[in-house]
């Protein structure tokens, strides 16, 4: 997707709509509905943006993130795919939009999900701790906010690689 928004962001004005499902209702004949353990949130939009991390600051482009309830309808489907549980998705259709974001630079992103309560230096399990995130979305988010000049990137330690906000 980079390459395509280095052709087109010059000439034009961009928004990218992401939708994170929240939370999915799984609707099976001769079942009673159920929810699937699978859960997102507004920290998942860190696993799209880190193909993209430095482009968030064009001033063409603007994301908006989305968070929804989702109905999924699947029908028995023998031949289906181990691991899929022997049922196919038919239709898909959104329950209820809870909230949009909308991020037109990088700063917006770090304002929103930064925590204030970092020390000087800090890894990203210290940054983990602190967003209340598991430590692969911490990852992320550290990786997005060097590449726009957030964080530098101060010393490597056994424990990870240590950083400080930028000046």
């Amino acid at each position: 997707m980079g390459n395509k928004l280095d052709h087109l962001l010059p000439r034009f004005t961009i928004t990218i709509v992401h939708p994170i499902i929240v939370r999915t209702r799984l609707e099976r004949p001769n079942a009673k509905p159920r929810l699937s353990p699978k859960k997102g949130s507004l920290h998942s939009f860190f696993g799209e943006l880190v193909s993209i991390p430095t482009l968030l600051d064009h001033p063409n482009l603007a994301i908006e993130v989305v968070l929804l309830d989702v109905v999924k309808v699947q029908k028995a489907e023998p031949k289906a795919r181990r691991g899929r549980g022997g049922f196919r998705t038919i239709d898909k259709r959104i329950e209820t939009v809870h909230d949009t974001h909308r991020f037109e630079s990088m700063d917006d992103v770090f304002n929103l999900f930064m925590p204030a309560e970092l020390p000087t230096s800090f890894t990203t399990a210290d940054l983990a701790s602190a967003a209340g995130v598991p430590r692969p979305i911490a990852q992320q988010m550290a990786y997005c906010f060097k590449h726009s000049c957030h964080l530098d990137e101060t010393a490597r330690t056994r424990q990870g690689i240590v950083y400080s906000l930028s000046s």
